[in-house]
């Protein structure tokens, strides 16, 4: 992507404190942080009340409240998606109630579709199993974060991990299986 050094650019120069970058930077990204938006909120039915430009405005602005230094485009789009997901799963919680009953959940984990495409029960249990999974092998977690929620390609997920493509690869097959286990049997 022709625009992704100066993209990194901006964003060290915003974090930075130079005036004028954050400005500059937003036309950049807000397409990608849109289309990151969109991948999430795909599969949401029509009465959501949360609308993915609002997802965007709302991950926006806590990128910009939070003191992190963001290596490069491709780790601030993870950090992007990161803060998209915890919005949703905020949302999520915010819907459920009750607690969540048991049995095996069917949980979607592929390219083309997400978490955010199953029932607010759903997206609590893979946030929840995604943080076990980061407890037990970060790497993995990162993996599939940067993958599925973070819409970054195997090339620049593995260039954010600094791994090869094999080696996220493997990660992600790995992972999906922890979890589709996990998923299936929460006691196991």
């Amino acid at each position: 992507m022709s625009d992704a050094p100066r993209i990194t650019q901006l964003i060290h120069a915003w974090r930075a404190g130079e005036e004028g970058a954050l400005e500059e930077l937003a036309p950049y990204v807000y397409e990608t942080l849109r289309r990151l938006a969109r991948r999430q909120m795909r599969g949401e039915s029509g009465a959501h009340t949360l609308q993915a430009t609002a997802l965007v405005n709302e991950a926006f602005l806590r990128l910009a409240d939070v003191e992190l230094e963001y290596r490069d485009r491709a780790h601030f789009y993870a950090m992007a998606a990161r803060t998209m997901r915890r919005i949703l799963v905020d949302h999520a919680r915010r819907k459920v109630s009750a607690k969540r009953g048991g049995g095996a959940r069917d949980v979607t984990l592929d390219e083309e579709a997400v978490a955010a495409e199953q029932p607010p029960a759903a997206i609590l249990d893979l946030d929840d199993a995604l943080g076990e999974l980061a407890d037990k092998d970060a790497d993995l977690a990162s993996a599939v974060e940067l993958v599925f929620f973070g819409g970054l390609t195997y090339e620049e997920a593995a260039a954010a991990r600094g791994v090869s493509r094999a080696k996220l690869a493997q990660d992600l097959t790995l992972a999906k299986a922890w979890l589709n286990v996990r998923l299936n049997d929460p006691a196991g």
